[in-house]
């Protein structure tokens, strides 16, 4: 008689691009006695999130070659019950597989929708849900005749991209035609070449991120951020700050209950996603959703906040699904107060240091700051949110404490913060 003991069985989640903030849901399910399998939507990743990969949390890797029923027959190689996206890139491919798989998806019907953000504002406002006046131009002419018509301020930004790349704000003919010109073309910040201009009108209100985590068609609301924006380097709306605001108010609730018809309108029934918001004078407007979780580490002053993050929820949806449907239409309550600052860095240049980062971290609410260029590398002006230098994150009792702590890491940006060749 053998005195081997007798394999364990544990079940396999399916993840594609588990990178940035995503590479926080392997260890979430294998904490759950789930093994993880890693998706490659290509066979290289950005390099910013290349760095935020960990491959030991995963017990093997499929890259895909652009061929779904090849790489579907090597993640059913594993025999996976679940399977969903990290981060943007990986929507559409975990869209497809999981649809051929058979397991828990979104499908395919809508699944461009959930990427392209001109299709995607066509979808809702098809659906009876107001959106935003937009126009897809692939020749400046048609752009122009279009703006002419317009009522002031428009935005221009790819078709599909993520971090708020390649966005531009234009006041005047000149601006139009200058964005266009650097925007058509080009390659957005994922790579994907930008055959067409998207053109929007300017929503006048404050910005809201509402993130969800979806089960069969319910959807629970796990956290609604407040956005702070500033003009700086260049750029009229850099989001330099948020805070977590409690689950219900006039606000709150108006946002959410948009945000929901939303998800309804482009076939988000499974998984997290990540809409922003503008609130206006009409009501909220979406300026686009991601069906994905939501980036920027914003889970880590959320669980500190709340207990439970957008992550924590989504492995619970594919996890323990009957208690998810148990509770999903619960509010959050704040245990305590949250905020984000991202730094924004003044010049490009190599960074020396830091000198008052100590400053920063004595702060009464600080909890833990994300460093994305350090002493001695690259530093480059912030324009978008692959640009940030660092981001922190702020948690206290007192919501007053969490406030003056932002404006004081606002005071403590700029110049005297940075040692810069």
């Amino acid at each position: 008689m053998s005195d081997k003991p007798t394999p364990t069985f544990r079940p396999v989640v399916a993840i594609v691009d588990a990178y940035s903030s995503a590479r926080a849901l392997a260890p979430l399910f294998r904490e759950r006695g789930f093994d993880c399998v890693h998706v490659r939507s290509a066979a290289t990743a950005h390099p910013v999130y290349e760095r935020s990969f960990r491959a030991r949390d995963f017990v093997a890797e499929v890259v895909h070659g652009g061929d779904a029923a090849e790489t579907a027959a090597a993640v059913a190689a594993h025999g996976p019950v679940c399977l969903l996206p990290g981060i943007e890139s990986g929507v559409e491919l975990a869209d497809v597989l999981s649809e051929e798989l058979g397991l828990r998806t979104n499908g395919t019907a809508l699944s461009t929708a959930r990427r392209d953000k001109y299709r995607m504002l066509e979808t809702v406002r098809a659906a009876g849900v107001p959106a935003v006046g937009q126009i897809l131009a692939t020749d400046l002419g048609t752009l122009l005749d279009w703006y002419a018509k317009a009522d002031g301020r428009v935005v221009l930004k790819p078709v599909k991209s993520a971090g708020n790349d390649g966005i531009h704000f234009c006041d005047d003919a000149e601006q139009v035609r200058a964005a266009f010109a650097a925007l058509i073309g080009t390659d957005s910040a994922l790579g994907a070449r930008n055959r067409a201009v998207l053109a929007q009108e300017y929503l006048v209100g404050g910005e809201y991120i509402v993130n969800t985590v979806s089960l069969d068609g319910r959807h629970h609301v796990t956290d609604i951020w407040r956005m702070h924006h500033i003009s700086a380097n260049g750029v009229r709306d850099l989001g330099v700050s948020a805070v977590l605001l409690p689950r219900h108010g006039a606000d709150q609730d108006a946002l959410a209950a948009y945000t929901c018809r939303v998800l309804d309108a482009l076939g988000v029934r499974n998984g997290p996603a990540h809409s922003e918001l503008k609130l206006t004078g009409q009501g909220p407007r979406l300026i686009e959703t991601a069906a994905r979780a939501c980036g920027a580490d914003l889970h880590v002053p959320v669980k500190a906040a709340i207990g439970e993050s957008q992550l924590d929820w989504t492995v619970d949806a594919y996890a323990d699904p009957e208690r998810f449907l148990a509770r999903w239409d619960e509010g959050y309550e704040l245990a305590g107060h949250a905020g984000l600052v991202n730094m924004v860095s003044p010049a490009d240049g190599t960074l020396r240091e830091y000198p008052r980062m100590a400053e920063l971290r004595g702060l009464d609410s600080f909890l833990d700051a994300a460093v994305n260029v350090h002493p001695g590398d690259r530093i480059h002006r912030s324009v978008d949110d692959w640009t940030y230098p660092l981001r922190v994150y702020l948690v206290h009792e007192t919501p007053n404490t969490v406030l003056h702590d932002i404006l004081t890491a606002h005071y403590l940006d700029g110049e005297g913060f940075y040692d810069i060749v």
